[in-house]
């Protein structure tokens, strides 16, 4: 799961890049920390799923006991998006420059490109 929050991270800087060329530094510090509010998030729940597949349920058998539980996976995503949601609208509130072009297209490359790091294959 690690690869794909760095591939999200890549993506964000890429969007950092272009937006910082075509848009200045106002632009390039909105992409930047649209970057990070969608990858922080992401990455705590990588750490959260890497937990859960280390931790076995005491009294199952042994199969039964690799299996995460679905509760605490789905815990996991409610607190993921209310983070990301909120550290986006603590960026728009906090930042008075904010590029929303470069905001909006940084958000999009970050969640678009998860799909796309899934299928890679890894080495």
């Amino acid at each position: 799961m690690l690869h794909v929050v760095l591939v999200q991270f890549g993506a964000g800087l890429v969007v950092c890049a272009v937006a910082g060329v075509a848009g200045g530094l106002p632009a390039a510090l909105t992409a930047l920390l649209g970057t990070m509010a969608c990858t922080v998030p992401n990455g705590l729940f990588a750490m959260n799923l890497a937990l859960l597949a280390r931790t076995r349920r005491p009294g199952t058998p042994s199969a039964a006991a690799d299996v995460p539980s679905a509760l605490p996976l789905l815990v996991g995503e409610f607190c993921k998006l209310l983070l990301t949601v909120g550290l986006l609208a603590l960026l728009v509130w906090g930042y008075k420059d904010v590029v929303w072009l470069a905001l909006i297209a940084t958000v999009c490359a970050v969640l678009l490109v998860q799909p796309l790091a899934l299928a890679w294959p890894r080495r």
